[in-house]
């Protein structure tokens, strides 16, 4: 009979498709088309997409570190709570409950519908999104043999299909289109340029997805650090590949500001009932993306209900371990925003907010070797302290430029951090309230 326990951990295999799975998904089928809004250079495009892969790199070795010397579910959460103070991972912890996990799974899923629909102009793109977070929140409040089992399957279907598909387009496109591969050197540093780099961090965001689990990890110190440099390794490989093929087969203003770029070059290349058939697929590849987050987000709400009082029931696992509250939770949280949002005005609001808060974990590595230098680190960046610098001055600088270019987002963003500050001092007035009552009046008479 087969044995359900909290003592199954994931194989380094199953984490690293969490880490691929996270990764690969919205962002490299959805964003060229508002990149190329701003930059009309192709060469540039690629610069950013290899750019991006470069800082995502640099936050995974400094994520490896801190993983290793502090290997607890959670992510940001636990990172933030023990460097810097309980209140400021409280903040993270309440961004990803918030939007940190249920904006990329939302757009993941509105992204799926979109595609089918693109190929199945009779079904609904709302209810193939709500449909596929349900599926996958189903498969992962059971055991995590099973789950581990789901994702590695998914994962595997998915690069194995999106790898032929490049092959593909290079067999049958003869010779390359004439989009602009002039080298504008103009570009760089505009807030056109800072924007579209929002667009492809977006795109690489989960490349510390591992984290959230690194508690239900096979020997985390030792595995965490590999698993998160290989999945994004893979991945920048990927992306930069995916997006040669996009611009070499197919025209620049064909796909400027549209979502369904992979519709779009499949059918340029491959004709209309080839495109049809590779959106359909890739819409069923979107579960795989839909089902990482929903795996991987919940245990950060986990680990805020076992370390704050009011939000205990986040804490509520099954018998096989799993946060089956937190995962329905987070669903919930992903529903509502597929159901009332728009695809841009969340990827730029939650891009902005993912991107504050992987910057001050970034930062802690600096902090954290200052204040505990005795710390035992199973990792440590190499080439320290540039990983750190080199992500954290250009992350800085994105966000400056987004205040300018997109303020209605970078308010609602700031929103949600006060949001988080208030509850939180809300909660603790309360315990010291209640702590007091009880100093006062240790009988209850």
């Amino acid at each position: 009979m087969q044995q359900h326990s909290k003592s199954y951990r994931f194989t380094p295999a199953a984490a690293v498709s969490v880490v691929v799975a996270n990764m690969i998904g919205t962002g490299v089928f959805t964003s060229l088309g508002f990149q190329l809004l701003d930059i009309e250079s192709a060469s540039i495009v690629i610069f950013l997409w290899v750019l991006g892969g470069i800082l995502a790199l640099c936050g995974a070795l400094c994520y490896a570190e801190l993983g290793a010397a502090l290997p607890r579910s959670g992510g940001e959460y636990n990172y933030l709570s023990r460097i810097y103070h309980p209140s400021l991972g409280f903040v993270s912890g309440w961004v990803s409950m918030t939007i940190g996990f249920a904006a990329p799974t939302a757009l993941a899923a509105m992204t799926a519908g979109r595609y089918l629909q693109a190929a199945v102009p009779e079904v609904p793109s709302m209810l193939t999104a709500v449909g596929m977070v349900l599926l996958a929140t189903l498969f992962h409040v059971r055991s995590r043999r099973g789950s581990a089992r789901f994702q590695q399957i998914f994962t595997v279907l998915k690069v194995v299909l999106i790898v032929g598909f490049v092959v593909a387009i290079a067999w049958v496109v003869p010779e390359p289109v004439s989009n602009q591969w002039a080298v504008d050197l103009s570009l760089l540093g505009t807030g056109g340029f800072a924007v579209a780099l929002i667009f492809v961090n977006y795109a690489y965001t989960g490349w510390n997805a591992a984290t959230y689990i690194a508690g239900e990890v096979a020997d985390p110190k030792r595995t965490l650090p590999w698993i998160l440099l290989a999945g994004t390794a893979f991945v920048t490989v990927i992306y930069v590949l995916l997006h040669f093929a996009f611009l070499l087969s197919t025209p620049a203003e064909a796909m400027v500001g549209q979502i369904e770029i992979g519709y779009i070059v499949a059918g340029h290349v491959f004709g209309a009932e080839g495109g049809r058939i590779i959106s359909v697929v890739l819409a069923v590849l979107l579960l795989s993306t839909v089902s990482a987050m929903v795996l991987a987000g919940p245990r950060a709400l986990q680990m805020i209900g076992q370390d704050i009082e009011p939000l205990k029931f986040l804490a509520k696992e099954n018998t096989d371990g799993i946060p089956v509250v937190a995962v329905a939770t987070q669903s919930a949280l992903t529903i509502g925003l597929v159901l009332t949002s728009s695809f841009d005005a969340i990827l730029v609001f939650s891009g902005s907010v993912l991107a504050l808060n992987t910057l001050l974990a970034v930062l802690g590595v600096i902090v954290l070797r200052y204040r505990e230098p005795e710390l035992v680190r199973p990792f440590r960046v190499p080439a320290y302290p540039w990983p750190v610098l080199i992500f954290a001055t250009i992350t800085v600088w994105t966000l400056f430029y987004l205040v300018f270019e997109r303020p209605t987002e970078m308010v609602f963003a700031v929103a949600v951090i006060a949001s988080g500050w208030l509850f939180y001092w809300l909660s603790h007035a309360r315990v010291r309230s209640q702590n007091s009552d009880q100093n006062e009046d240790p009988h209850g008479t």
